[in-house]
């Protein structure tokens, strides 16, 4: 989602943000838990002494827009991946406020990474789609493709990728001043999530919930940067801690 002063006239009313059409009473509700493949699916790897190679991908959750480089979620969980005494290279991030999955796949095209490999991947994406109101089924269609191009970029080793849920814009300032339905937001938002959790069980792929957190602290004015829109490095910060422990074990230490 794009912030309100400098984009508010080209985001639709947001950057961050998406919305698909579904009805509170049918959007299917997160579960609130991470979800890991089976232990079969983790096969026993050494750890390598050459530096971890990341790869994260997504929108401007995953550049973290309004917050300098080094409060970024995938630049937070390299530093605490390298306080544990692991060589982890700095993320490749491929990501852009306001992008949709359809904008993800063509800046994925675009930085003609295609063919290469990485240890780690990590995926968010689907507020813009929710937010600019594309519809669920073309969300799907288009995740799902991403999904499996994160799992080519692991080489198929799909404990290797981690997917986080869409955080819940519609708790923020910036949501309140716009005067947007929130019951309407959050239903739909639900719905995405719902969907992208649906997707990574289908591929035994790690989905993490940071939904629910985020929807109980993502108002509160220290989490919250300028634009009263988008995430402060603390709530980055937490995303990074909720991740290291699911990182740090299907890297194999």
């Amino acid at each position: 989602m794009k912030t309100p002063r400098r984009y508010i006239a080209s985001i639709w009313v947001g950057t961050l943000l998406i919305g698909a059409s579904c009805s509170s009473s049918l959007a299917p509700q997160p579960s609130g838990k991470s979800i890991s493949p089976q232990a079969t699916d983790m096969p026993n790897e050494s750890p390598t002494t050459d530096p971890i190679s990341y790869l994260a991908l997504g929108d401007s959750y995953t550049i973290g827009e309004g917050v300098p480089n080094q409060e970024t979620y995938p630049v937070l969980l390299t530093k605490l991946l390298a306080a544990k005494g692991i060589s982890i290279s700095s993320p490749k991030v491929i990501a852009t406020t306001g992008w949709t999955t359809a904008e993800l796949q063509q800046g994925i095209q675009q930085a003609g990474i295609e063919g290469n490999r990485y240890e780690l991947v990590t995926l968010l994406i689907g507020v813009n789609n929710q937010y600019r109101g594309l519809s669920l089924e073309s969300y799907r269609q288009e995740l799902s493709e991403l999904l499996d191009q994160a799992i080519a970029f692991a080489d198929g080793k799909t404990h290797r990728v981690k997917v986080i849920s869409i955080p819940d814009w519609s708790v923020s300032d910036f949501a309140k001043q716009q005067g947007v339905d929130k019951e309407k937001v959050s239903s739909e938002i639900d719905a995405f999530n719902a969907s992208k959790q649906e997707i990574c069980l289908q591929r035994s792929v790690y989905y993490i919930d940071i939904t629910n957190e985020y929807r109980q602290i993502g108002h509160q004015p220290e989490h919250l940067v300028e634009d009263g829109l988008h995430p402060s490095g603390k709530i980055y910060a937490s995303w990074a801690n909720q991740l290291l422990p699911e990182v740090h074990s299907s890297l194999g230490y």
